[in-house]
């Protein structure tokens, strides 16, 4: 009942956020659209320990300066999503809490409520512990001071749902599990799957590295270029997570998409036919062996009355009057071409097909022909 409040957090390791965060980012634009009220929270005290989640080695600590210039580059991004203002967007800093604990304090009033053995159980830990890396006391404290985010963002500003991606599920359920035991009330929290691409590539990378939301680390054309390469089978759903556009106009370009498909399959089919039917000239036109050869010098020394019409590639009466021998193969092979639907271009020497195929009969149109690649017209 009434208004939700949400909060998602980012660290602050890097003066722009990504296409990977995108997907977060939209997740609290649509909370606002729809009456919600959307927290980002910086971790401008969680960044100086750095997220272990899934990470084989240790993040970089940086230094307060780095993670101002940092907190300033990202805070440009989200005013391209979200409305910040009285009552509607707030944008927070972790440090204002962080900074100030009194680690005895800390120890006692919250530490209390952790288990290890609940810890070490949780993916994001096991999964580096299971590959023998070292987790360093620094990096295992993140998870207790991310939870303790979530108490303090619940008791200030009666935060009541925390979303983030599928690899903060660990750290999220710890934070609703210590804001109960604490302020004894009902919290949630959301996870999102990890994107990938159809093809199975994770979101947010190019081959020129991290695709960034900021102007001033990836340029406009650059950040065009990476949507207008998406894969066909992948627009429909970048279409409904990305931008505003109505499901019904999503559904009618993805349909667009399906036809395409159904389009180039029926184009692929009829190449393949052209194809098969090129190979069955090509078969027809081979190259003579002795033996036609020999039964051509016997041709040429005139026909012999009485014999049977012979099937030998390139032969015929070389008078054209016995009217006993078949014609020369030079005359059956336009009405080949023509019967499979080709078209041979009279005005190339030997003449082309369609797919790239040249008909090459010869100098004098008497030899045999062979079928090669060449460039389409």
């Amino acid at each position: 009942e009434g208004r939700l409040t949400t909060y998602v957090g980012y660290d602050c390791t890097a003066p722009s956020l990504h296409v990977g965060h995108l997907l977060s980012i939209m997740m609290l634009h649509w909370l606002q659209a729809t009456g919600g009220k959307p927290i980002t929270l910086m971790g401008g005290g969680t960044t100086k320990v750095g997220d272990p989640s899934f990470r084989s080695d240790e993040r970089p600590l940086l230094g307060p300066e780095q993670i101002q210039t940092n907190i300033d580059g990202m805070q440009r991004v989200f005013a391209q999503y979200l409305d910040y203002g009285d009552g509607r967007a707030v944008m927070l800093n972790n440090a204002e809490w962080l900074d100030s604990l009194n680690y005895l304090d800390f120890l006692r009033d919250i530490g209390r409520h952790f288990s290890i053995n609940r810890m070490l159980s949780f993916e994001s830990v096991k999964s580096r512990l299971d590959r023998e890396q070292s987790l360093s006391f620094l990096e295992f404290n993140y998870m207790i001071l991310q939870a303790y985010d979530f108490r303090e963002l619940a008791q200030r500003h009666g935060c009541r749902l925390q979303m983030g991606g599928s690899d903060q599920w660990g750290n999220i359920v710890n934070g609703i599990d210590l804001t109960r035991r604490v302020l004894d009330g009902e919290i949630w929290g959301l996870t999102s799957p990890l994107l990938t691409t159809s093809d199975g590539r994770k979101m947010g990378k190019s081959a020129g590295g991290a695709v960034w939301l900021n102007g001033a680390m990836l340029s406009p054309y650059e950040f065009w270029q990476f949507w207008r390469n998406t894969e066909d089978a992948d627009v429909a759903r970048f279409l409904a997570l990305f931008t505003d556009l109505p499901m019904a106009e999503v559904r009618r370009l993805g349909a667009l998409h399906r036809l395409r498909r159904a389009g180039a399959l029926r184009q692929g089919a009829a190449e393949r036919a052209r194809v098969s039917t090129a190979e069955s000239v090509a078969a027809t036109l081979r190259p003579r062996t002795s033996a036609d050869h020999s039964a051509l010098r016997s041709d040429r020394r005139g026909c012999r009355p009485g014999r049977r019409p012979g099937r030998r590639m390139g032969g015929g009466c070389p008078s054209g009057s016995c009217g006993q021998c078949h014609r020369p193969v030079r005359s059956r092979v336009p009405a080949l071409i023509a019967g499979s639907g080709q078209r041979l271009d009279p005005t190339a020497p030997g003449g082309y097909l369609p797919g790239g195929h040249h008909l090459d009969l010869g100098p004098d149109h008497g030899q045999e022909g062979q079928l090669q690649r060449a460039p389409l017209l």
